[in-house]
């Protein structure tokens, strides 16, 4: 007789991810009347360039930082909110992406 003829059975298991700090986006709703002095912020931000800042926040609702921790992502509504700007907080959803 052969070594193992037993028939191999493969077992595939799925594990979710659950992580205790939540994630946020800090989202722009109203660039406000000082558009630079906002899009300067954006910059400092996220590394955009001031352009490209500017051009984010006149499109709004705009997502300037994605998946962040909510203690940087309340000093970031608070710098927009300072530059003139309404932001605020939305807790992140995850993309939904089809199962295997």
């Amino acid at each position: 007789m052969a070594a193992d003829d037993s028939e191999h059975v493969e077992h595939t298991e799925h594990f979710e991810l659950v992580c205790d700090d939540m994630a946020y986006d800090v989202v722009v709703t109203d660039p406000g009347a000082r558009v630079l002095d906002v899009a300067k912020v954006v910059r400092r931000l996220t590394g955009l360039s001031l352009w490209r800042g500017e051009v984010l926040v006149t499109e709004v609702p705009a997502v300037v930082l994605g998946e962040v921790l909510e203690a940087a992502a309340e000093a970031a509504v608070a710098a927009l909110q300072e530059a003139g700007a309404g932001a605020e907080l939305r807790e992140w959803q995850p993309p939904n992406l089809p199962r295997p």
